[in-house]
């Protein structure tokens, strides 16, 4: 396994994409380290890439403190339990799984100042998936109005776990097309400008149809 080799070869993959595609703004990588020990962090550390995506508080508060030295910006990409806000929400900069009101209340209550969320959104249909149907998304968004330590910086999915690409392909052009409809809202508290989309097998697919952040654990831990 070879961390840095790893991470260059992804940044390659997407510059090339990006110029093939004239995409001017950047995309992030943001490191899935759910599987992931705290050295082999370090190494991802080292060869540049500064934000990293847990799954798991639990997981989450020992890498934070293990890594508390370090330079990161901490995601939390997994699905997120109310009664555990409390213990993680001041160590993270962003939050990618926020889909329900119960979650919007807690983070607001516990957070000691204006986090940039993702709103999660189910474009697959999937009954294992969570997110917000379709149709619920920008009446979720309306609601969080009442919410002054939210900020909806873009929407968050995982497409369906298929080899089918067409299909793969639909879910990330439906994120792409929820996003705008927020967008064109023009809600203070909801830019909604990002597209957290994309995961080792399917990245390119999602830099395609407009992901500004990709999640990617196991192409970089090979």
């Amino acid at each position: 396994m070879d961390i840095k080799l790893n991470v260059e070869q992804i940044k390659q993959e997407i510059e090339k994409l990006r110029t093939k595609l004239n995409i001017t703004y950047k995309i992030k990588i943001c490191a899935a380290t759910k599987y992931v020990k705290a050295y082999e962090i370090n190494l991802l550390l080292d060869a540049g890439i500064k934000d990293l995506g847990e799954n798991r508080v639990q997981d989450f508060l020992v890498k934070a403190e293990a890594l508390k030295e370090r330079d990161i910006n901490w995601h939390f990409i997994g699905h997120l339990q109310t009664n555990k806000v409390k213990s993680m929400i001041n160590k993270i900069k962003y939050l990618h799984s926020l889909d329900r009101e119960s979650l919007a209340k807690a983070v607001n209550k516990y957070r000691s100042s204006v986090l940039e969320c993702y709103v999660e959104v189910n474009c697959s249909k999937e009954e294992s998936k969570h997110g917000l149907a379709e149709d619920e998304v920008i009446p979720f968004i309306k609601d969080l109005a009442k919410y002054d330590k939210i900020k909806v910086i873009g929407l968050m999915t995982m497409a369906e776990n298929t080899s089918d690409k067409n299909v793969i392909r639909s879910n990330f052009q439906l994120l792409k097309k929820l996003q705008q409809e927020v967008e064109q809202l023009n809600l203070p508290y909801a830019p909604c400008k990002e597209l957290s989309m994309g995961m080792s097998n399917d990245f390119i697919i999602a830099i395609e149809e407009g992901a500004t952040i990709v999640r990617i654990g196991s192409r970089l831990f090979k």
